[in-house]
């Protein structure tokens, strides 16, 4: 009888665990949670705070079938909390047939028939093939539109479900600030006001407005990376972190406090650096203190890749990997991500240090949690059906189109150089660096009836993913370009970066972040030679980062400025070009005229704007909130609704704006408050609101704004968070440069 002792035991095992608590979904979350936890080995939760990459040896072929090779066996033998991008690189079915057996395979070889979370990210839509591909965060800011990034990001939350996806790494709720800084166009722009508002779209959005997380149809979202990870010195990734308190409240915390408290994010993760010498994997004041006592965060701390091994090996903060891994799990880490000499060692660490076992629990709890949240354990798997009809569907794609007309930003437009007459222009040359295999395609299918001549001329660069190389070897490419574009009536310039000039620099042997924000390769060179041919001359500018553009400015004729568009983003140029469409976009970050000028926001304070630079022309070459349109605004009218503001209390601003021109646009109402007098030194304005409306020829709407104290508040002398008495100025208008202004009093006593 002993001989088949422990196939009965293991069958009597799983027969009570389905009879058990935690599995029963009227019952409130804390309770099955408790329940689970109860049963579990060290070993087992331990594996709820691991998350390794399905490059490891997950294998999904074509038609969706799984194999599991290497030690992945052998990884799954006690559950696990996360995989990250399985099926990846598979079309939506066949990533939805494998991941359900990958969560099939993992439910039934771990002894309580956890499922798994699998994690993907969202730069440009679902970063994985065959889904619906929109602009970059960025290029969503530019829209200054967060209801129309709320409804792409219900598309990226829903299409990434239906691939058997849980958990989303983004969005970004870093401010970013930096130009030099290779991951600028995966965050929301330099203010915290306009970050805020898109992370809180996004984060709703992926998650179905929290509903979808239940119901099966959304992923939960990650808010990155907590915090200040866009200040990076020097612009460069894994670098210090220098911030002053005061900033990283008033200006870098409301994007992440919002995420958590506004949109509900079911996850946070860390930031790769350290926080004014504290290592953010090992802060305890960041991420247990005001994380979780101070914002009331439920969710669960993810680690960016390895870092709290490199507590320890990198960061030198740690003596040993054990003492990491303490240091991680004590602070705050919930969740192990991707390491293999980290969390791993905390189950022989317990066996030593039973006082940790509170921690462990503290961190698997939060994981399970959300798997519950997610109703992993009720529904665990994908309805191919579904994924078959509701990935890429139309709208998706009509979504991503008009995410990019409303994103395009005209910077520049002399002597009304745009929009371009279809039949009287008939020869036009599509030209440059930055030109894309459908540029031609696209462009074709707006002007159909124009003679178009494409070609790119040369690439940036070589195109390395690690280190990629300047392209030097341009002259015979000039000059093909040159020689094409004396032949056609209008250039259009394909100018700008791309995807290897600014990208992330990974931990070994990858680079990313630039130490100049000029544009690469003669790029300047051939505006000039072609501009000298005396045809009208644009420039499509297109870019992962904000460069100088100094000579783009003095030689175009025009500039369309769309950071990174979408798959179908050359259709929004050219539907611009031909004025099929209005330009309604605003720039999401200010545009220096040089690197020396960082760091440099419109937001900085008033006293960094009292000296300018010898030789060079003061101030931005173009203002945060710039963005021209084929119509013209008049703005009138400026008023408060009382002259004083009490706490508590509200007053309202307005501003009359009336289309002068005679083409139907929008165009973004944006509202600046500055504090005229403060216990400390204040910043020149800030963004506090903004309404995108549409108007047509000779239409006026009067545009109005409530203003209450909690707007006003900053950290003031003592460190206390609050607001004071005193004179403040609104700008209303089209830019943080440009608008009508009126003043009010706040009685704060």
């Amino acid at each position: 009888m002993k001989h088949y002792l422990p196939v009965l035991l293991l069958f009597f095992t799983l027969s009570a665990c389905a009879q058990q608590p935690y599995q029963n979904a009227q019952l409130s979350i804390d309770e099955r949670v408790a329940d689970l936890l109860s049963k579990m080995t060290v070993e087992e939760k331990v594996m709820q705070m691991r998350i390794f990459h399905a490059n490891k040896g997950i294998k999904i072929d074509d038609a969706g079938n799984l194999s599991l090779e290497g030690d992945t066996k052998e990884r799954l033998r006690l559950g696990i909390a996360g995989i990250k991008n399985p099926g990846e690189h598979n079309d939506p079915v066949a990533a939805a047939k494998g991941n359900n057996a990958l969560q099939k395979y993992i439910i039934e070889n771990n002894r309580f028939g956890i499922p798994a979370l699998f994690v993907t990210e969202s730069y440009n839509g679902v970063d994985a093939e065959g889904c619906t591909k929109f602009g970059r965060p960025i290029t969503s800011a530019a829209s200054f539109n967060p209801e129309l990034t709320h409804r792409q990001w219900l598309v990226v939350g829903n299409e990434a479900r239906l691939r058997g996806m849980h958990m989303c790494h983004s969005p970004e709720a870093d401010v970013v600030r930096d130009p030099r800084f290779g991951r600028m166009s995966e965050a929301f722009g330099e203010d915290t006001y306009l970050v805020k508002e898109n992370v809180v779209a996004a984060i709703t959005g992926v998650q179905g407005n929290y509903d979808g997380l239940g119901k099966g149809t959304h992923i939960g979202a990650v808010a990155k990376h907590f915090a200040g990870y866009g200040q990076v010195l020097g612009g460069t990734n894994f670098a210090a972190i220098e911030i002053s308190e005061r900033t990283l409240i008033d200006e870098i915390f409301p994007p992440f406090e919002a995420a958590v408290k506004e949109a509900r994010t079911l996850g946070i993760m860390a930031s790769h650096g350290d926080l004014n010498g504290v290592a953010s994997h090992a802060n305890p004041w960041l991420l247990t203190e005001v994380l979780r006592k101070q914002w009331g965060f439920k969710g669960y701390t993810v680690s960016d890749a390895n870092d709290i091994g490199r507590l320890f090996y990198f960061m030198g903060v740690a003596e040993t990997p054990e003492d990491a891994a303490l240091l991680g799990l004590r602070a705050g880490m919930d969740v192990d991500l991707y390491a293999d000499d980290a969390y791993s060692l905390l189950p022989g660490l317990a066996k030593k240090m039973p006082e940790i076992m509170t921690y462990i629990d503290r961190s698997a709890g939060h994981v399970l949690r959300t798997k519950m949240i997610l109703g992993l354990f009720e529904n665990p798997y994908i309805d191919v059906r579904e994924t078959e009809r509701r990935v890429r569907m139309t709208s998706s794609l009509a979504l991503a189109r008009e995410a990019d007309e409303e994103s395009i930003v005209l910077l520049k437009n002399d002597n009304k150089a745009l929009p371009i007459s279809k039949s009287t222009a008939k020869k036009i040359a599509l030209l440059g660096p930055i030109l894309r295999e459908t540029s031609l395609e696209q462009f074709q299918k707006i002007a159909p009836g124009v003679e178009f001549v494409a070609e790119q001329g040369f690439r940036l660069t070589d195109e390395q993913r690690a280190v990629p190389k300047v392209n030097e070897n341009t002259d015979a490419a000039l000059d093909k370009l040159v020689g094409i574009a004396r032949t056609a009536d209008v250039n259009i310039l394909f100018l700008g970066g791309d995807e290897h000039t600014a990208k992330e620099g990974f931990f070994n042997n990858a680079l990313g972040d630039r130490a100049s924000i000029d544009p690469v390769g003669p790029q300047d060179e051939l505006l000039r030679r072609v501009k000298a041919l005396g045809k009208p001359t644009i420039v499509v500018f297109t870019h992962r980062r904000t460069l100088s553009i100094n000579g783009f400015d003095e030689h175009a004729d025009a500039i369309l400025d769309g950071w990174d568009l979408s798959e179908f983003g050359d259709e929004a140029m050219a539907k611009m070009i031909f004025g099929d469409a209005n330009p309604s976009g605003k720039c999401p970050s200010t545009v220096p005229r040089h690197i020396g000028q960082l760091p440099f926001h419109y937001s900085g304070k008033r006293i960094n704007n009292k000296k300018g630079y010898l030789f060079m022309e003061n101030g931005p070459l173009y203002p945060f909130g710039h963005g021209l349109s084929y119509t013209s605004f008049d703005y009138s009218n400026a008023r408060v609704s009382a002259p004083t503001l009490t706490v508590p209390g509200m007053i309202t601003a307005s501003v009359k704006v009336t289309n002068t021109g005679s083409m139907a646009g929008k165009e973004v109402v944006q509202l600046y408050l500055t504090d005229e007098i403060g216990s400390v030194t204040r910043p020149a304005k800030e963004l506090k609101a903004f309404k995108k409306i549409l108007l047509q020829p000779g239409e006026t709407k009067t545009v109005s704004f409530k203003i209450t104290p909690e707007m006003l508040a900053f950290t003031r002398l003592d460190m206390t968070k609050g607001v004071e008495t005193g004179d403040y100025t609104i700008l209303l208008g089209t830019s943080s440069a440009e608008g009508e202004t009126v003043k009010f009093r706040l009685i704060a006593d």
